[in-house]
């Protein structure tokens, strides 16, 4: 069976010498993976192209908002639901560290849509109602997904059987201490009946700094407990 995966970026060109180099440029020569790259500013709606907005709250940088992010993500990967055959994965530093086992288990879906994050992250609401998990190669921080998602391709195109010249080499091989980031959303303030939290609209820079640390607090209880050890057992409060 094919390995089929798409990807979805604002900087398609950054994909052109990888995927015809090596293992993955070998493996799509063969008919054994195939990778399209998808321009996300191809599903913008005005004349800037535009794919990103201040974020609510304040704060520096610009967020991904949802349009036209989630359209794109339903044209390539089908309507939202959990009846859709291909996995949506965004590439985040909030998400779960990637390892081998990680990568086995995507190899298994065989329909991968790779999104590419940038600025300072992806209106949350995207990743909510559009994406089917998040995933980190680490605790460290790049301009985009788009270097991460090259390293997952190559991970997931090294496991399909056929693209090693030994099929035991996919066998045999082996495989600072911050709060990871609460939920960011931009424009508009309520999309597909979910609204942006009020406290971040409120224009109280105290309260929206309480929830934010609250929020990251959680965010990392639930996904990184190893990081709130490192950090002492102030950080371990309700």
């Amino acid at each position: 069976m094919t390995l089929e995966i798409q990807v979805l970026t604002v900087f398609p060109q950054l994909f052109e010498t990888f995927l015809d180099t090596a293992f993955v440029g070998q493996a799509r020569a063969k008919g054994l993976a195939t990778v399209e790259v998808h321009d996300l500013r191809g599903w913008a709606q005005d004349r800037h192209r535009s794919v990103d907005d201040t974020p609510y709250g304040g704060g520096p940088g610009m967020v991904m908002t949802p349009e036209p992010l989630i359209p794109a993500i339903e044209a390539l990967a089908g309507p939202l639901g959990p009846d859709r055959a291909c996995r949506v994965v965004a590439l985040s530093p909030q998400g779960r560290r990637l390892d081998q086992a990680g990568l086995e288990r995507l190899g298994a879906e065989r329909s991968l849509l790779l999104v590419c994050g940038r600025y300072e992250g992806i209106d949350q609401r995207v990743l909510d109602l559009a994406v089917d998990e998040e995933i980190s190669l680490g605790d460290y921080v790049l301009s985009g997904g788009e270097i991460p998602a090259m390293a997952v391709i190559e991970g997931l195109v090294r496991l399909v059987p056929g693209v090693l010249g030994n099929p035991e080499s996919a066998q045999i091989e082996s495989f600072g201490g911050d709060l990871l980031e609460g939920p960011q959303y931009t424009r508009p303030p309520d999309y597909r009946g979910r609204r942006v939290p009020e406290v971040l609209r409120s224009g109280d820079h105290e309260a929206i700094a309480r929830w934010r640390r609250a929020e990251a607090l959680q965010r990392t209880r639930e996904r990184r407990p190893d990081l709130l050890g490192r950090r002492g057992s102030d950080e371990t409060e309700s």
